[in-house]
């Protein structure tokens, strides 16, 4: 099963370009390409809003490589701390983005 993540963003153009850097940035670190997709876009009120799907070989790269970050990112639930961990990673790296995780 894939990892869904819901994105929503104001500029679209921008911050799609600055999250595949990020998930590209994710991939290298894992050694791995094909890890991500993203869905056609929607938009409504000012925002756009699409969705990543992360396939398992990144997804357990990714928990493997920052188990120590995600287990002390905020949240109660592994799937709320791996969706804070995603967050912030994308801010770190300039992103300006909401996200949440749908499915897991």
């Amino acid at each position: 099963m894939k990892t869904v993540l819901e994105i929503s963003v104001i500029k679209y153009d921008e911050e799609k370009e600055c999250i595949i850097k990020a998930l590209d940035e994710l991939q290298n670190l894992c050694k791995i390409t094909g890890g991500y997709e993203l869905s056609n876009t929607t938009s409504r009120f000012g925002w756009t809003f699409f969705k990543i799907w992360l396939r398992p070989n990144l997804l357990f790269c990714i928990n493997e490589k920052f188990a120590d970050m995600i287990k002390k990112s905020k949240g109660y639930k592994s799937e709320e701390k791996f969706s804070r961990f995603i967050s912030d990673f994308f801010e770190s790296r300039g992103c300006n983005v909401k996200l949440k995780l749908v499915e897991a």
